[in-house]
């Protein structure tokens, strides 16, 4: 399938949470949303512009895993777009262990807290990082993107296809202090770079 989507940063993340609640949104996953990006120790995936991501949702303690492919991210139209290929994994914590097993290594671990919403055929999922600015993914067909914008109050100009690295280094331009995207990082830990991990 083909992943389309726009982000934008959220200046008050409960007032957009209230005002897309207000349109009508069904309200879906609330808890936090962990990434796990693996490559070959020669990062072949990355140099071509590839990821393969374990993703698991957890909320009081209970885990739900997705394998994920991603292919090469393309622009059309202002849009990001890129072909993905999921399926739901069983026991996230194993298939983790097979994959290290197998060779891959983890090359980015992403965490947040997130609200998810569906409106208009397009999903919305409101994400708020350890240090960062709290952001917005509408995903979705192009004219249901644009319609589930309009619900969230905020301004058009605001989204774009940018990768989470741009709206990392805008962070830290703005703020003067290292963004944290991970709990690890947040402590201090900074193990991996988005420049080398196609973040």
């Amino acid at each position: 399938m083909r992943e389309v989507e726009l982000k934008s940063v959220v200046g008050d993340l409960a007032a957009s949470r209230m005002q897309i609640e207000r349109s009508g949104a069904k309200p879906g996953f609330v808890g936090q949303l962990i990434d796990k990006r693996y490559d070959t120790p020669g990062a072949d995936l990355v140099r071509r512009d590839l990821v393969l991501r374990l993703r698991v949702y957890e909320r009081d303690g209970r885990k739900e895993g997705h394998l994920d492919w991603k292919g090469q991210t393309r622009y059309e139209d202002g849009y990001k777009v890129r072909e993905e290929i999921s399926t739901s994994v069983g026991d996230p914590d194993t298939l983790a262990t097979i994959l290290e097993s197998l060779g891959f290594r983890i090359v980015r671990e992403i965490e947040r807290e997130i609200a998810q919403y569906s409106v208009a055929g397009a999903t919305v999922r409101f994400e708020r990082y350890p240090r960062m600015d709290d952001l917005v993914e509408v995903e979705g067909a192009p004219e249901s993107i644009e319609e589930a914008i309009s619900f969230t109050g905020l301004p058009r100009e605001g989204f774009s296809s940018r990768r989470l690295a741009d709206f990392v280094a805008d962070f830290e331009a703005r703020t003067g202090h290292r963004a944290a995207i991970s709990s690890r990082e947040l402590l201090g830990e900074y193990l991996y770079s988005d420049s080398s991990t196609g973040l």
